[in-house]
């Protein structure tokens, strides 16, 4: 909530970095602001049937306050913004140059997917700004991000000149068992979402950090032993790839996924600090696509 309005920050396109330059009353001019769009969000959401969610963001207290200005969350969310808006419009490039280069391939209707959902992804965005961040909107914003991700890969993929020497084997079973944690790994994202909300409800009800971990409920306990379980099946499999294999992206991804384990572990004892929330999120991700992208890898080859 570093910027209260959506595109700008502050009614501005650079945003300010000290409070003084703002006008006296901002909070309350761009809480109106705000409020007009949680509206307009509430009948979008009764029009598709979602009225029982829209009469709950309408009536949440919380939607409804304002924050203070903050120089570093205000840079942060417009860093945030400013990436967001290189990566739309790379996307934007890339698929004109499809256009130009590979009309014929069907490969062109993905990139067209995904372009849209690049710009439903920034446009929800603004949703999750408007709304103060209401749990379930962080999560529907994470899950375009994947699947933005997802279909990224798989063009680059499919886009990348085959080279034997990288050619990836595996048997059958070990295949099988990389399906397996990408699928954990991805539950583990939206768990990690789900503590997220538990954590939001917790500072809401005035808990600090220091007492956030004794008070989470069963997503946080699920969150944690689903990763003792990818890493006991990423262990036998770097052990094996050790063994016999030694492919180099097992390595990578036994090393993101320890860096993983490590930040969650700095989570759990070490009172929850930011930087830390932040780069267990980012390795999770980072996990995510490598898996996904070996998969696309290994799935064609013959053992």
């Amino acid at each position: 909530m570093g910027c209260p309005d959506w595109p700008k920050c502050f009614g501005q396109w650079v945003p300010p970095t000290e409070e003084a330059s703002l006008p006296a009353n901002y909070r309350d001019v761009f809480l109106q602001k705000r409020t007009k769009k949680v509206e307009k969000f509430s009948k979008f959401l009764t029009g598709i049937g979602l009225s029982e969610t829209a009469e709950n963001i309408k009536k949440d207290p919380t939607i409804y306050n304002e924050e203070q200005f903050n120089a570093i969350k205000t840079w942060t969310e417009y860093v945030n913004r400013l990436l967001g808006f290189l990566a739309g419009n790379a996307m934007l490039f890339a698929f004109a140059w499809m256009l130009f280069y590979y009309r014929k391939s069907k490969l062109i209707y993905l990139a067209a997917i995904n372009l849209v959902i690049m710009a439903f992804q920034a446009w929800f965005g603004s949703i999750v700004v408007a709304t103060n961040l209401v749990p379930w909107t962080i999560t529907v914003h994470l899950f375009l991000a994947l699947v933005i991700i997802g279909i990224q890969l798989f063009l680059i993929y499919k886009f990348s000149p085959f080279d034997e020497s990288n050619k990836i084997v595996l048997p059958t079973k070990m295949r099988l068992v990389f399906y397996l944690i990408l699928i954990i790994t991805t539950y583990q994202l939206f768990l990690g979402t789900q503590v997220r909300e538990y954590i939001d409800e917790l500072t809401k009800q005035g808990f600090g950090r220091d007492s956030w971990t004794d008070k989470l409920g069963w997503a946080f306990y699920f969150h944690r032993s689903f990763s003792w379980l990818v890493l006991i099946l990423l262990g036998v499999i770097a052990y094996l790839n050790e063994k016999k294999y030694k492919h180099q992206p097992i390595r990578w991804i036994f090393f993101v996924l320890s860096l993983g384990l490590v930040s969650g572990v700095l989570l759990a004892y070490a009172d929850m600090p930011g930087l830390v929330q932040t780069s267990h999120l980012l390795f999770a991700t980072i996990l995510f696509g490598q898996l996904l992208y070996l998969i696309f890898k290994v799935r064609i080859q013959k053992v």
